[in-house]
């Protein structure tokens, strides 16, 4: 309250891109979970690219959830097209302020905050050939599995 005036205040924050981007990056895994997904954050995939949000169904199906912090990452960063061989969906994950017209339309849309998320666009079922399907859960797996053993960093 604003002694003078008598008037609350308003404070803006401004967060930068690495804040912006763990804040969607765990409403995007808190949404994948309510969506009945394990979810695992920052993912290494075969081809050397790495999954912001690698997600196993119940019924083994995997979504990728690509977190963009604003536009100019989006705009910097192309190379979306290089996670579809690995996942079933594929989806952007977003802030509510995103300029949501620059994405593309064919992935998902989800737009999430440190508390969750919703999905805006479901993303197209694509399903996965079997043996890689089979590689990459048996590969989350034993992920999982390491982090729940030796932390994160494994």
């Amino acid at each position: 309250m604003n002694k003078i005036t008598g008037m609350e205040t308003l404070t803006i924050v401004t967060l930068s891109r690495p804040e912006t981007t763990g804040l969607v990056t765990r409403g995007a895994a808190r949404l994948m979970i309510d969506l009945g997904y394990a979810p695992l954050l920052e993912v290494g995939l075969p081809n050397g690219r790495r999954a912001d949000v690698l997600a196993l169904g119940p019924r083994g199906e995997i979504a990728i959830c690509e977190v963009k912090s604003g536009p100019e990452d989006y705009l910097a960063d192309r190379k979306w097209g290089d996670y579809l061989p690995y996942c079933d969906r594929f989806y952007f994950a977003v802030a509510p302020e995103f300029p949501q017209d620059l994405l593309a339309e064919e992935p998902g849309l989800i737009v999430a905050d440190a508390f969750g998320g919703a999905v805006l666009r479901e993303a197209p079922h694509t399903p996965l050939v079997g043996a890689r399907r089979k590689a990459l859960t048996l590969a989350f797996a034993r992920l999982a599995a390491g982090r729940a053993i030796y932390g994160s960093g494994s």
